[in-house]
């Protein structure tokens, strides 16, 4: 085979090969989507004013100083935010970032990510980035059995040779505090039941700030759909906010959002 033919066939192989990542501009937005090998700019952060989070006023307050420090250059926390479903927890996250990118303008920027293997490669191009940065890895839970993917996440936050560096904390959320999943049977155990425990639980004891989101009072259902129709300049009726509530199953922030969201339908508005 010739030389020529040789450089045609090369040439054909590197054309069939998909382009290599985009390297992306660390400072240039106020958030990102971690693909696994790049990140896709999100511009601008979509996300409610911290006025507008009703109903977990404590877990606010928290969340939005920590977050404050961490753009600040000040110290602060990783965050799990943990409990029940619809409750605002990543709501809260974006609010926070976004209320102290006001504050703070260019110096914080808010990722979403996976806890996969290429969260390490994140991690290493940030280190060296001049800004701050909070990892969300939002709704997360890890099956009994993937012990590997949990060790893993331990050892980013605190510990192991590849730990998130100064300038980025993590931010999860999830449906359970122990994040891993964990069986009645297991407490039966004879030897040390407590142990099994303690191993479940020793991934979220790894967060500075561990919040619990629980279920939605009536008083606090109706006083979130105030707020947001105060804000969008909206009506409703206490009963008929009850009633929606009682369709869908439940009372959360997620639902009264779905019930402001129906009042602008019915009202011809868009939000």
């Amino acid at each position: 085979m010739s030389e020529v033919q040789l450089e045609r066939i090369a040439a054909a192989l590197e054309r069939l090969l998909p382009p290599a990542p985009v390297a992306p501009d660390w400072l240039a937005h106020p958030a990102y989507v971690w693909t696994g090998n790049t990140a896709r700019a999100v511009d601008p952060l979509e996300a409610p004013t911290l006025e507008l989070i009703k109903g977990v006023d404590a877990q606010k307050a928290a969340v939005a100083e920590n977050v404050l420090r961490l753009a600040s250059g000040a110290a602060a926390h990783d965050v799990l935010l943990w409990g029940s479903r619809g409750m605002g927890k990543s709501a809260l996250i974006r609010a926070a970032v976004r209320s102290a990118q006001q504050a703070h303008p260019g110096r914080i920027a808010l990722i979403q990510a996976s806890p996969d293997e290429s969260l390490a490669l994140l991690l290493t191009q940030l280190r060296s980035i001049d800004r701050r940065f909070l990892i969300l890895l939002d709704d997360l839970g890890f099956d009994a059995g993937d012990a590997r993917s949990a060790r893993r996440l331990r050892s980013w936050l605190e510990g192991g040779v590849e730990a998130r560096p100064a300038n980025v904390r993590l931010a999860v959320t999830s449906n359970r505090r122990a994040i891993v999943e964990r069986h009645m049977a297991e407490q039966d155990d004879p030897i040390n039941p407590r142990d099994v425990v303690d191993d479940r639980l020793a991934l979220a004891d790894r967060f500075g700030l561990s919040l619990g989101f629980h279920g939605c009072s009536q008083d606090d259902y109706l006083a979130i759909i105030a707020g947001y129709t105060a804000h969008y300049g909206l009506s409703f009726e206490q009963d008929d906010a009850l009633a929606w509530s009682k369709q869908r199953g439940g009372r959360s922030g997620r639902v009264a959002w779905q019930y402001v969201n129906e009042l602008a339908g019915r009202a011809g508005r868009s939000l």
